[in-house]
């Protein structure tokens, strides 16, 4: 294993002091935002993270390596790179022996997070079933991820381009337990509330760390969903964002978009229609994330 992975410095030492460690997907960076911006988050959640507490751990692909932290100059290059691969875990052994680009999805980065035993990944929403998918079958591999392998997910929930009554279905049949952290329901993303109530409900990080710590412990594989709402000063209107969501989707079924290039289309299209208010939320809900995540780490590391 160790031929495939490849940790920065900071991540090792963190690592070989037993210092609590968070990873990050670099999808976001390569297809969720675009340049400068997605840079320049990266690097602002990265220091969130370590001013929380927690070491950073930036996950990507590069010359037949997977990378546990990413130095400065790679996330400019990553930011900045044309034709990066997206990749999921279908693709990781490809893009590994091929020695191509590539930027880790939320199934890849939990893969790898797993593979570096790093247990706590923040990112922004994860992906889930597609509306529709009764007929297209389209369903993220995140969820099936999520099912068995050892990894928490701090995210704002599913992408509101998503079904969510059925992403919650889903997650529940493969036994992901999905905790609302400060709320009941289920975060949607670019707002608060979605209308799903959840059954589970956690108000810190040491009930959260608990839960993980005794589902291990219990030999009970899969992660765990920790949806963490976007602040209510960051958020859209509900009905002005699924309005524009709904012309979107729209947009690309009469577009043919399937399968992958859906959200970065979706979510790239939204931007367009809000005049850029979906980013600056994006951002602001990646970062209160950060936040949790690093709090959470830091937390569980205590076991």
């Amino acid at each position: 294993m160790n031929q495939y992975l490849d940790f920065s410095a900071e991540v090792k030492e963190a690592m070989d002091e037993g210092r609590p460690v968070v990873a990050l997907e670099s999808t976001i960076i390569s297809h969720g935002m675009p340049y400068p911006q997605n840079v320049r988050t990266a690097r602002e959640v990265e220091e969130i993270i370590r001013e929380n507490g927690a070491v950073p751990a930036t996950i990507a692909l590069i010359d037949g390596k997977i990378k546990i932290g990413l130095s400065d100059e790679e996330l400019e290059m990553f930011g900045n790179a044309e034709g990066v691969a997206k990749a999921s875990r279908r693709d990781l052994a490809w893009l590994l022996a091929t020695k191509q680009l590539g930027a880790t999805t939320v199934a890849a980065t939990m893969i790898c997070a797993d593979l570096a035993g790093i247990r706590i990944f923040v990112t922004g929403g994860i992906g889930g079933v597609h509306r529709g998918a009764e007929e297209t079958m389209d369903i993220s591999a995140d969820l099936d991820e999520l099912g068995k392998t050892n990894v928490a997910v701090v995210c704002a929930g599913a992408k509101s381009i998503l079904d969510l009554g059925l992403t919650l279905e889903y997650l529940e049949t493969k036994g992901v337990p999905v905790v609302g952290y400060g709320t009941d329901e289920l975060p949607a993303f670019f707002t608060p509330r979605s209308g799903f109530p959840l059954g589970l409900r956690a108000d810190g990080p040491e009930e959260i760390a608990g839960m993980l710590k005794a589902k291990w412990d219990l030999g009970l594989e899969g992660g765990a969903v920790i949806a963490n709402p976007i602040p209510d000063t960051d958020a859209l209107d509900a009905d002005f964002i699924n309005g524009i969501i709904e012309n979107a989707l729209a947009e690309a079924a009469a577009n043919g978009i399937k399968g992958k290039d859906t959200t970065p289309f979706l979510l790239a299209k939204v931007k367009e229609l809000t005049e850029g208010k979906s980013l600056e939320a994006n951002i602001a809900l990646v970062k209160n994330n950060a936040k949790i995540g690093a709090g959470i780490a830091v937390a569980f590391n205590k076991y």
